[in-house]
C-alpha cells in the first residue's frame, strides 16, 4: 500500500500561469473606472455614481486576485506540504467582502440623493460613454469565467461572477437614466441606485458563501465523485472492496483517501500493485488528483473500525 501521500505536483503542472487573466481583470477596471467617471461627471447621475464606485471595488479585486493566483501557483513546501491552493479562497471571500462594502457605499449615496432628487444632465451622453464600460466589463467577465471553470480556479470564477453582477448593475443604471430623462422622475435615478445595491449584496453573498465551502474541505463536486465511483466499481468486479472513501478540493487540486480491502490470502506484494494500478486510475479520471490509500484483508471485523474520521 501507499503509506505516504504521493508528491503533490507544483500547481504549474496543473494549470498554466493564470496571471495574465488578473492582469486583464486589472486592466479592465481602470479602463471601466475613467470611462465611468467620465459618464458621471457628465450626467451627475448618482446611479451612475455608484457605478464608478464599484469599478474601484473591481480594481482592488483585480489586484486581489493578482496576488492569490501568483502565491496559488507556488510549489509545495516544508510549511504548506498540501500546496498553497487555498489562499484563492480566501481572495474570493475577501473580494466577497468588497463587494458588499462597496453596496454600502451606493445605499448611502443613493439614499442622500433620494431626498434631495436632482436630473440628471446630458443623459445620452452618458448613457453611451457607461456602455461602453459595460460591454468591457462583460467581455471580460466571459474570459474570466470560463478560464475559471477550465482551470477550477475560484479567484478567476470569483471576479468573472463579480464583473457580471457589475453589468447587470450598469444595464439597470443606464434603464435608470434613460427612464428619468424620458420621465422626468428625478427620484427613479437614486431608487435604481438602491436596486443596484441589493445586486451587488447578492453577489457578494454569493462570493463569500462559495468561498467558505472551499475553506472547509467540501467534498468533491457530484460529477467528480461520480467519476470516482465508476472507476472504483470497476475494479470491484475484481474481488475488491472499498470504504472510508473521503475527497476534498483545493482550487485546481482534488484530494482523496481510500481504504482498499483485498482478499486476506493476497501477498502485500499483490495487494500493492493493485493498489497502485487503482491510484493511477483514479489520477488518470480526474487530472490533479491526490490520492492516498490503506490497504486491509477482506472480511476481517477489524477492517470496519477505522470507517469513521474520529474512529
Amino acid at each position: 500500500m501507499s503509506s505516504t501521500p504521493p508528491p503533490v505536483p507544483a500547481a504549474s503542472a496543473l494549470r498554466p500561469d493564470l496571471r495574465r487573466y488578473a492582469w486583464l481583470s486589472v486592466a479592465a477596471a481602470l479602463v471601466t473606472i475613467t470611462v465611468k467617471t467620465a459618464a458621471w461627471m457628465l450626467t451627475d447621475s448618482v446611479g451612475l455614481l455608484s457605478d464608478a464606485l464599484e469599478s474601484f471595488v473591481n480594481l482592488g479585486a483585480a489586484f486581489l486576485a493578482l496576488a492569490s493566483v501568483t502565491i496559488a501557483a507556488r510549489p509545495p513546501d516544508e510549511d504548506h506540504t498540501f500546496g498553497h491552493d487555498k489562499a484563492e479562497y480566501l481572495a474570493a471571500a475577501v473580494e466577497g467582502v468588497l463587494v458588499l462594502l462597496a453596496a454600502l457605499a451606493i445605499a448611502v449615496a443613493a439614499s442622500m440623493r433620494l431626498l434631495d432628487p436632482q436630473m440628471p444632465s446630458q443623459p445620452l451622453v452618458g448613457t453611451a460613454v457607461a456602455g461602453v464600460a459595460s460591454l468591457v466589463n462583460l467581455a471580460v467577465a466571459r474570459v474570466l469565467l470560463r478560464a475559471g471553470a477550465r482551470h477550477r480556479s475560484p479567484t478567476l470564477s470569483a471576479d468573472g461572477h463579480h464583473l457580471m453582477a457589475d453589468v447587470w448593475s450598469s444595464v439597470g443604471v443606464l434603464v435608470g437614466v434613460a427612464l428619468v430623462a424620458a420621465t422626468g422622475w428625478a427620484w427613479l435615478d437614486p431608487l435604481l441606485g438602491l436596486a443596484v445595491a441589493v445586486v451587488i449584496v447578492s453577489a457578494g453573498v454569493r462570493l463569500v458563501f462559495g468561498a467558505a465551502g472551499g475553506l472547509m474541505d467540501r467534498a468533491f463536486e457530484a460529477a467528480d465523485l461520480a467519476t470516482v465511483e465508476a472507476v472504483l466499481d470497476r475494479h470491484r468486479a475484481g474481488g475488491l472492496d472499498f470504504h472510508a472513501v473521503r475527497t476534498r478540493q483545493a482550487g485546481a487540486r482534488r484530494f482523496m483517501s481510500v481504504h482498499v480491502l483485498v482478499p486476506p490470502d493476497w501477498t502485500v506484494t499483490r495487494g500493492h500493485d493493485e493498489v497502485e494500478t487503482i491510484e493511477a486510475d483514479l489520477r488518470a479520471a480526474l487530472p490533479g488528483l491526490s490520492v492516498l490509500t490503506h490497504l486491509e484483508p477482506l472480511g476481517d471485523p477489524s477492517a470496519d473500525d477505522d470507517i469513521d474520521l474520529d474512529r
